[in-house]
């Protein structure tokens, strides 16, 4: 088999671990939901969504279209840190457990949390969705889905995601780590 074809088969791959994280969100959205969760931002999430799935198909395109070429000393790095990024998103939603969803839900009441990845990062799950929208496209040379990914991901994390993200739990009553003091002297990762 070629390397365009097995890069198809990690896009595949990738696009079957998507709807396994849907899965788990929306049964976690239906337990906040239960729970007295109250959502934010559904006017920024449908293009999010649309990013995402543009992310996989512009990743096909770019290599099967512009004939994207493998190169190991990018692509096999690449590769690691794509799955690395998978690892990272799965341990988010480990630690975080019925309160991960890929829609913004507060639960009032309930603690901020700080262990697993974000007892290190402010947004660990962004981390990884950052990297991987970089590396997953670089794994087969696909450059410009990589660029074109990171600007808007940006402009949609930064200007839309992030700031409901903050709106929403500051109007439930929890502080965000940005807002707390530094324990036992150690500044806190952002």
């Amino acid at each position: 088999m070629t390397s365009a074809v097995w890069f198809t088969v990690l896009i595949a791959l990738t696009a079957l671990e998507r709807v396994a994280e849907l899965v788990v969100s929306v049964r976690n959205a239906r337990w906040a939901l239960s729970h007295g969760g109250v959502e934010s931002g559904r006017r920024h999430f449908p293009p999010m969504v649309a990013l995402h799935t543009a992310l996989l198909a512009g990743c096909l395109a770019e290599v099967h279209l512009a004939d994207r070429q493998f190169l190991p000393a990018l692509g096999w790095p690449a590769l690691v840190l794509a799955v690395g990024s998978q690892v990272l998103r799965w341990w988010c939603i480990a630690t975080l457990g019925p309160q991960w969803n890929t829609r913004v839900i507060v639960v009032p009441g309930l603690s901020l949390v700080r262990r697993g990845p974000y007892r290190w990062l402010r947004h660990p799950n962004y981390v990884a969705v950052v990297l991987e929208g970089v590396v997953l496209p670089l794994v087969h040379t696909a450059w410009i889905t990589a660029l074109v990914f990171t600007v808007l991901n940006a402009v949609l994390l930064f200007g839309f995601r992030i700031p409901v993200e903050q709106r929403a739990l500051t109007a439930s009553g929890r502080r965000s780590r940005a807002s707390l003091p530094a324990q036992r002297g150690r500044r806190h990762r952002v």
